[in-house]
């Protein structure tokens, strides 16, 4: 059966909707640590944010990995227990950050100050 080769018209139309979008997703990485002596009960609520100090902007949450969100609880035994949240991407202009995680109680995570790197990966200790 001899091939058969059509000419395909080299013109592309791109919604103009689909330029405007950024061209790579980007991630913003945070690495936690808890330190117990004892050993705790962690959880992380999607009401976990970061938070542009200068705009005010909120990133969202993505997910999180080793650890369970509210209301389940992860068991942290003694010693330095490690869990891993992905947000947005930061934008750009963003320097200086806070992780903050807003629940209707205490004992919230809170983060600082955190300045922005090239990479867009932290690893901060939270209490």
């Amino acid at each position: 059966m001899p091939l058969i080769f059509t000419e395909i018209d080299k013109k592309v139309k791109i919604d103009a909707v689909l330029l405007k979008k950024p061209l790579e997703e980007r991630q913003t990485i945070v690495h936690c640590q808890v330190r117990s002596f004892f050993g705790t009960l962690v959880r992380i609520w999607r009401s976990t944010f970061l938070i542009d100090r200068h705009s005010g902007k909120r990133y969202k949450l993505l997910t999180a990995i080793n650890i369970s969100f509210y209301p389940v609880w992860t068991r942290a035994e003694p010693g330095v227990y490690e869990f891993t949240l992905i947000f947005e991407g930061l934008d750009k202009d963003c320097k200086v950050f806070d992780l903050a995680e807003i629940i209707p109680q205490e004992g919230g995570f809170f983060v600082s100050g955190i300045t922005r790197n090239q990479t867009d990966v932290y690893t901060v200790e939270v209490s």
